[in-house]
């Protein structure tokens, strides 16, 4: 394994690798193995700097860097509020299980201890009857193991 598809596997886990490399077209990205086209946060950053550091246009920019204007100022909003930070992508789709609420685990946790050996199917049934929600199997069991005591 090179150090190429290193870098690259550590960018895609990380969800820092620039979905549009080719569209880079900055001359130091193609003259300086430093500066990676992969490297989402690296690209955004170059940028920034062109137009804070160097007065480059925002239009000019955008395109050498593959973005929009719209994406460059989201870009510039994200650093001034965050930072470097700012500029690694967010995760997209909810962050927890917004439909197993407190009160749907409370209710699975009083059914499973009536009744240890219910089926996974089967407490979708219930879930669906009892709050009008239907919950994949899978997120329960996923809940379920997120909050099982961990032995010490």
């Amino acid at each position: 394994m090179n150090d190429q598809d290193a870098k690259f596997r550590t960018l895609q886990q990380q969800g820092t690798l620039n979905p549009r490399p080719k569209e880079v077209r900055d001359e130091l990205f193609r003259q300086d193995d430093f500066f990676d086209p992969r490297d989402l946060v690296q690209v955004k950053y170059e940028m920034l700097r062109r137009v804070q550091s160097e007065g480059n246009s925002v239009t000019d920019a955008a395109a050498n860097f593959g973005f929009s204007r719209p994406s460059f100022y989201q870009a510039l909003s994200a650093f001034e509020q965050d930072g470097l930070a700012g500029l690694v992508p967010h995760k997209r789709g909810p962050k927890q299980a917004h439909k197993l609420t407190d009160e749907v685990l409370s209710f699975i946790g009083e059914v499973r201890q009536k009744e240890p050996s219910v089926r996974l199917p089967d407490l979708v049934k219930l879930i669906q009857e009892r709050f009008g929600t239907k919950v994949h199997p899978r997120s329960i069991e996923r809940s379920l193991l997120r909050h099982q005591k961990k032995p010490r």
